[in-house]
């Protein structure tokens, strides 16, 4: 049974860091893709991160440029999310995801609907 467990969320002030992981467990994931994505309360899942199961390339949203590192530990299928300079508006629930990857160098998706497996999520709450 594939899961995906998200670990790591909580309140902190704004300015103030967290980091989220991701342990995936019951099949290999060495050649997904694997990502974060969030959820605002009234607001559609976004796209956060996501790291190349390749060349282990990484890719952000706009938003999180220079605060968010996403980063891989393959020999254990971890994922993680460090989230420094935090602001209100990245308060949301944090889901990470999995895709089977394309080929060597494609581009990997910032679609949810695209992703094989998501966690059940975190609640990230940074207060102003």
């Amino acid at each position: 049974q594939v899961q995906l467990v998200e670990s790591g969320g909580g309140l902190v002030q704004a300015g103030g860091s967290l980091r989220l992981s991701c342990a995936a467990s019951g099949r290999t994931f060495s050649r997904y893709d694997m990502g974060w994505f969030r959820q605002a309360p009234g607001k559609e899942r976004e796209f956060v991160a996501v790291k190349r199961w390749s060349d282990g390339s990484t890719y952000y949203a706009d938003s999180v440029i220079g605060r968010f590192t996403i980063s891989r530990d393959n020999a254990k299928d971890i994922i993680n999310l460090q989230m420094n300079s935090l602001k209100p508006e990245d308060t949301a629930v944090y889901y990470c995801a999995a895709k089977s990857g394309s080929y060597y160098y494609a581009q990997p998706s910032r679609l949810t609907y695209e992703y094989d497996y998501w966690g059940q999520g975190t609640q990230v709450t940074v207060s102003s």
